[in-house]
């Protein structure tokens, strides 16, 4: 006799597994899934509270973590220990965002390295893939609560320009919260999808997906043939966003009653009231001509022409990137076929009619903008569920395959579900001066350690010109045929040495061992995580610390004894902590080190230059 769960909230039958859609966003996230009556899809929310989930995360000092409003409200209170914008970190090193970095109010590390950034919060070392997963994981609960039956699949959007790092990244936070990520699909892929654009296997359409949000504008032009998504160009501005909407109705605000800008600075408490009453005149406006209230003493009002002649110059650097994108795509506005509006910053109506002008042609914003992309990974969701019988599912790897690499972690290259035909290449270097091969072990599996995963193939890169650790170049490239068979090529780049091996199917698993497989992976993503992290602070310690004993001894003449002595005790606490000591422990002896031998690491290399530069003339 089959067995029917019945929700009891709502008394709709349960189905036997829910695949959700989430939209893991920069400024929120939020969950939506295929109702089982309508088969439309909806966002989850409790009554009449909001679907949406502030992407921010707080940690108080009793260890205890909130995430989502409750974390809101910190912002301004704690603002060392609450994170916002934690996807802007994503598989990106602190080179990468140096520029931006006054932009995160809580501590970023800079390691002056290309390795991936991580956040410090106490004594306590967090990467952007755990803090994403506690976003994710709270998501997950909210989705449990709301529809009371477990989630454990889950289809999450991201940003079309994200790369693979950053793909991997939001996969492994998936993980760790719990979840099987079943597709990491790209947010305006999600967007046409929620409109019904490229359901149908015979549509043929080019269109631009308009992407305005809280702190970020994307503009991307997609072409759909076959119900295949190509992405043909991206545009857009990782810094530009309602919030900039917000903040020139402030700045007008602060010039009519001539508060003193540096003084609100200090006062956060009063900037904050006036951010929080800026974002209310913008909504207010989009429906009446006048806005007026006070914050204290100070009286407040701002008219629709206004606003729109304060961020007018906004919306035109916005048509500017669309402007980009169309000619990096070989393309004029009358190729467009479509125009779909997402983002919470697109309900403003200088927006939609600016944006109307410019393609000339009415546009899909008949959906709630902040909710598109989430419906869209739920439509996405009922595909892979098997509901959706018109849409083209094609072949896809059942388990995730790549290779091994220092301290016997896996690194993914071709992730579990991605379609056949696939081609992915990244690149690695050498671990050692003068090291002449690479042995390129090829494993299959879900789990963060080779060892617990399913070894394929194995082969050595030999031949490799001796040169110094981390300046070699080679390329792996994983390519999965059409008819499954794994091709895997390596190539040193900068002396064409080259060396291939070819993997038969990966059959040989039944159905039940996959299945297995994946529900290890999401039992022990915990601790396989908590390994990994281990494992990498490990290998950064090592390598931190060859490099600092290279340049001591090339630059000895040039260092004081008690520089010199202090560093040697830095390392052997470092050597020691790499032996006995937790990842926090690591991480905190490196950034000890770190901060130790900048000073005299800068010193040195202002004398290189001057030397350099001695008797040129600039």
């Amino acid at each position: 006799m089959a067995k029917i769960g019945i929700n009891i909230a709502t008394g709709s039958l349960q189905q036997e597994e829910m695949i959700v859609g989430i939209d893991l966003g920069t400024t929120n996230s939020l969950v939506a899934i295929i109702h089982p009556e309508s088969k439309k899809p909806v966002a989850l929310k409790e009554h009449n509270s909001s679907s949406l989930v502030p992407s921010i995360i707080h940690f108080g000092e009793d260890g205890a973590v909130s995430v989502g409003e409750t974390a809101r409200n910190y912002l301004v209170n704690d603002p060392a220990n609450t994170i916002f914008s934690a996807k802007r970190l994503m598989g990106k090193s602190y080179d990468d965002i140096r520029k931006n970095a006054s932009f995160f109010t809580y501590k970023v590390i800079d390691d002056n390295s290309d390795s991936l950034v991580k956040v410090q919060v106490g004594d306590k070392f967090y990467s952007p893939i755990e803090l994403s997963a506690f976003i994710l994981k709270e998501l997950k609960t909210r989705a449990e609560h709301i529809l009371k039956t477990p989630v454990s699949k889950a289809v999450i959007t991201v940003p079309a320009y994200f790369n693979d790092a950053q793909r991997q990244a939001t996969r492994d936070a998936g993980k760790l919260a719990g979840l099987d990520v079943l597709r990491i699909i790209n947010e305006p892929t999600a967007a046409s999808l929620a409109y019904g654009l490229g359901i149908h296997k015979e549509d043929e359409k080019t269109i631009a997906v308009y992407d305005l949000g809280g702190g970020t504008f994307d503009i991307s032009i997609l072409r759909i043939s076959n119900g295949i998504f190509e992405v043909m160009s991206t545009n857009g501005d990782t810094y530009l966003g309602g919030d900039d909407f917000d903040h020139a109705i402030v700045m007008k605000w602060i010039r009519e009653h001539g508060i003193d800008a540096t003084q609100v600075e200090q006062d956060k408490m009063l900037l904050q009231q006036l951010r929080l009453k800026a974002e209310e005149a913008k909504r207010h406006l989009g429906q009446k001509d006048v806005f007026i209230d006070h914050v204290g003493k100070y009286q407040l009002q701002i008219t629709t022409s206004e606003f729109e002649k304060l961020i007018d110059p906004l919306v035109k650097k916005t048509l500017e990137a669309s402007e980009r994108a169309l000619k990096d795509a070989g393309l004029t506005t009358a190729d467009i076929d479509d125009v779909v509006m997402v983002g919470g910053s697109t309900r403003v109506n200088l927006v939609k009619k600016e944006v109307a002008r410019f393609f000339g042609k009415p546009l899909h914003a008949s959906l709630n903008p902040d909710e598109v992309v989430a419906l869209g990974a739920a439509v996405q969701a009922e595909i892979l569920a098997g509901n959706n019988k018109d849409f083209l599912l094609l072949d896809i790897t059942p388990l995730s395959l790549g290779i091994e690499t220092m301290g016997g972690l896996m690194d993914v290259l071709i992730p579990r579900n991605s379609k056949i035909p696939t081609r992915i290449a990244r690149q690695y270097t050498t671990q050692k001066d003068g090291q002449s091969g690479i042995k390129i072990s090829v494993y299959q599996g879900e789990r963060d350690l080779v060892k617990d995963n399913r070894k394929l193939a194995a082969f050595n890169l030999t031949g490799i010109p001796s040169m110094p650790a981390g300046l070699p170049k080679v390329e792996l490239t994983f390519l999965i045929n059409a008819d499954g068979i794994l091709v895997v090529k390596a190539k040193e780049l900068r002396s064409g040495v080259e060396q291939a091996i070819e993997v038969k199917p990966q059959y040989g698993l039944t159905d039940e061992e996959v299945e297995s497989m994946l529900m290890e992976s999401i039992v022990h993503a915990k601790e396989d995580i908590a390994i990994r992290s281990l494992v990498e602070a490990q290998t950064e310690a090592s390598q931190m610390i060859d490099t600092t004993v290279a340049f001591i001894n090339k630059n000895r003449e040039y260092l004081e004894e008690a520089e010199i002595a202090a560093t040697t005790n830095a390392i052997d606490q470092l050597n020691q902590s790499i032996a006995t000591g937790t990842k926090d422990e690591i991480q905190a002896r490196i950034e000890a080190l770190n901060e130790l031998s900048r000073p005299y690491a800068e010193r040195v290399m202002d004398l290189a230059i001057a030397k350099a530069m001695k008797g040129k003339k600039i």
